[in-house]
């Protein structure tokens, strides 16, 4: 895809505004993060079709008949970047429409009336549960890892269970009526992801204030052409937010690069697409669209942080 064939391609602004009815494909059970990232970017109203893998959160959301699009993490200022994602984006016929920092806050849940000395085992995903070692380590508890944080608690709540608790999300105790008996357990407080808004590339409307765009390219792997593209990014006053190199499959040793990029007015981006063109082989646009993070107040904390770390899956 050119950019010539995204010309138009620019995020939502106010989505939540416009974003009632909708229905989108989500990795995870009803009141994980990635629902809390769609009801963040189109309203409490949103609808969630809720799959068991990222693969299937495209297929779905590729579908016009099953949805009207879907989201997905794709990295977090933790754990990095979740590599296999952008293989699936990269795959896929989904525009990036928008983006969402959601940060990750763990809660103790359990069923009404259950108080801490009640509880023998704690249930969750393994990533929650090393995220709140400080707060479980003063507890004599049992661990037991869960394929999903808010599964935990859907199943603490149909067992009515009364010596078991839950790590998960504010929104699964919502849903599945648990109270929060020890909120905000986490040790590290400032964990964010970063969550994809996707939407088929032959329904996206041109939006006015986009700042941000994701591409793919790859050079002729020759001395210096890879500084050359950078060079092109840094001479028109565009900031690059993220550098991330992949594989060619059948290559020899060869790299394609996913950028993301942060500009003040789409012409700017689109002019220096025009350039780089010239000194690689191929540019793809994956989407330009509103700057998620300029919307929290840890923004320049949470991107450094991304930068920092390798890939891993992080439901």
């Amino acid at each position: 895809m050119s950019h010539t064939d995204n010309a138009t391609i620019v995020t939502k602004v106010n989505a939540s505004q416009n974003g009632a009815g909708k229905k989108v494909s989500i990795q995870g059970f009803e009141g994980c993060f990635h629902q809390e990232a769609a009801r963040i970017f189109y309203g409490k109203g949103t609808r969630v079709i809720c799959c068991a893998t990222f693969r299937e959160v495209i297929d779905i959301a590729e579908n016009k008949k099953e949805s009207d699009g879907g989201v997905m993490a794709i990295e977090n200022s933790i754990a990095g970047s979740i590599l296999p994602n952008y293989n699936l984006l990269q795959k896929s016929n989904l525009t990036i429409v928008g983006e969402v920092y959601l940060q990750i806050n763990q809660h103790l849940m359990v069923n009404k009336g259950v108080q801490l000395a009640d509880i023998k085992e704690v249930h969750s995903h393994p990533m929650a549960i090393q995220q709140c070692f400080g707060f479980l380590d003063k507890h004599n508890w049992k661990l037991v890892e869960k394929e999903d944080t808010a599964l935990s608690a859907k199943n603490v709540q149909q067992h009515r269970s009364k010596h078991v608790a839950a790590i998960a999300s504010k929104l699964a105790a919502e849903i599945y009526d648990l109270n929060i008996i020890a909120p905000n357990i986490h040790t590290l407080k400032n964990n964010y992801t970063r969550f994809l808004i996707l939407q088929r590339a032959g329904e996206v409307k041109e939006i006015n204030g986009a700042d941000k765009a994701s591409i793919n390219f790859h050079t002729d792997h020759s001395k210096g052409s890879l500084a050359k593209v950078l060079t092109k990014i840094a001479d028109a006053g565009i900031n690059l937010s993220k550098l991330q190199s992949f594989p060619i499959p059948g290559s020899d040793f060869k790299y394609s690069f996913h950028a993301d990029v942060e500009f003040d007015t789409v012409d700017q981006f689109y002019s220096v697409i025009k350039k780089i063109e010239s000194i690689t082989e191929e540019v793809k646009i994956y989407g330009v669209y509103k700057n998620g993070k300029n919307s929290s107040s840890a923004a320049g904390m949470i991107q450094s942080a991304i930068s920092k770390k390798k890939s891993i899956i992080l439901k």
